[in-house]
């Protein structure tokens, strides 16, 4: 194969950017370019996102640019839509590769004997990967899969069934992050909360290894089930000196029927206990939630019983999803399906809500000191960076801050969503 330069561009997760982080870095040991998705390649590599028919779309628009930037150039698309819907992507114009998530990780031997009959054999297994290089942080996958089988989710048939790395190997792959000057890790996975069930081995007993991993300054835990949340995860990291104040906690809905319908493993007691207890613990701590509007039998009532509960709980802001029927799902047979007219006002709700929380959160850290570790963008004049409880801070562009954790405090609330720290860091 004499082709040499690719570029890659991922939808979804921040599971699919430490796989496609992982297999970038294979192609540059083997002496291949990296191009920006946007730029003309001999090969493109598109991973895909099947999340909501919106992410399906995005997918296939993707594959049309990248066939028209180079109508020559080979395509391989890759992950969760290639093990829903394969056919229909082989059809496609241009596409010359579909792989599905095992699959994927022998990408480049599968490019380089295009036309050939594949010689590995695909078996459900878990793939460590991270990424680094790129950014100051370092998203380090630990679980992939899920056996929760919601009703309007399609994860577990694209990804397949729980599985995980062992907390040896976790702990060397973080230890190899540590050596390239990464100064935070994010936890990342499907369900990281089902961390080690298989092999006798649990997520407590992860981030109490983590913990004491040298090199590592801030680690961060992405989302994680309210059913594996447990009291004394949120009392480790309450106590911990790497383990940050910030948590993603799925809520999905308010009501306890749609909960239900949803196949949820948990109540709003059950949730509204959790945030509680962080708040307790940690009051400046950031806690995120994901919220479904729209699934099918949501009733006016239903709703007003989901903004009501989210007002009065204390979380810092929401990811907000309007329901997206999706094939092979009990949600996609199931009757009462709400008109998109009424999902899209109640999302416009929710989004309202959110901003409202994000500015209180904000507010209630006016005027305290905070760490910030600074990334290398350069926008405007200005770089931004996150403290630990993720607080988005700008100040005026200097090099020499990169990739480095700087004292600041959150004096000038900014109308862009962040704090502007006017050469107002403290310097060490």
């Amino acid at each position: 194969m004499n082709s040499r330069t690719i570029a890659f561009h991922h939808f979804g997760c921040k599971v699919n950017f430490a796989e496609e982080s992982y297999l970038s870095r294979q192609f540059l040991d083997k002496g291949y370019e990296l191009r920006d998705f946007h730029q003309s390649s001999d090969i493109y590599v598109i991973s895909t996102c099947v999340v909501t028919a919106v992410a399906e779309k995005k997918c296939r628009a993707a594959i049309r640019q990248a066939h028209k930037q180079n109508p020559e150039a080979k395509i391989a698309v890759i992950g969760c839509f290639p093990e829903l819907k394969p056919e229909e992507l082989r059809q496609m114009e241009g596409v010359d590769l579909v792989l599905g998530h095992t699959a994927k990780f022998h990408l480049l031997e599968e490019l380089e004997n295009l036309g050939r009959p594949s010689h590995f054999e695909i078996k459900e297994e878990f793939i460590p990967s991270y990424s680094w290089g790129d950014r100051t942080r370092s998203f380090l996958k630990i679980q992939d899969g899920c056996d929760y089988f919601c009703t309007y989710c399609t994860i577990p048939f694209a990804r397949g069934r729980s599985r995980s790395d062992t907390i040896g190997n976790v702990l060397k792959n973080a230890g190899e992050i540590a050596r390239h000057g990464v100064h935070e890790i994010v936890l990342t996975g499907v369900n990281i909360g089902d961390f080690g069930k298989q092999g006798g081995e649990s997520f407590f007993g992860l981030i109490k290894e983590l913990d004491k991993v040298n090199g590592i300054d801030r680690i961060r835990i992405s989302s994680i089930e309210p059913d594996l949340l447990r009291d004394e995860i949120i009392e480790f990291v309450a106590g911990s000196g790497k383990f940050l104040p910030h948590f993603h906690i799925p809520l999905q809905s308010g009501c306890n029927k749609i909960l239900k319908a949803m196949h949820r493993k948990y109540d709003c007691e059950l949730y509204q206990n959790s945030i509680r207890k962080i708040k307790s613990l940690m009051p400046f701590a950031c806690i995120a939630a994901d919220v479904i509007v729209g699934f099918p039998g949501e009733t006016e009532d239903d709703f007003d019983e989901t903004l009501n509960f989210i007002q009065h709980l204390d979380i810092s802001y929401l990811h907000v999803f309007t329901y997206s029927k999706r094939d092979n799902t009990v949600a996609a047979k199931m009757a009462e399906m709400i008109p998109e007219k009424i999902r899209k006002q109640r999302s416009e709700k929710l989004h309202a809500l959110s901003c409202n929380k994000k500015q209180i959160f904000y507010l209630q850290n006016q005027g305290r000191q905070v760490n910030v570790l600074f990334e290398s963008d350069h926008t405007d004049g200005y770089m931004h960076g996150f403290s630990e409880n993720y607080i988005r801070v700008k100040t005026r562009y200097n090099p020499a801050l990169v990739n480095t954790i700087q004292p600041v405090l959150l004096l000038n609330p900014d109308p862009d969503g962040c704090y502007i720290d006017e050469l107002k860091t403290i310097t060490r």
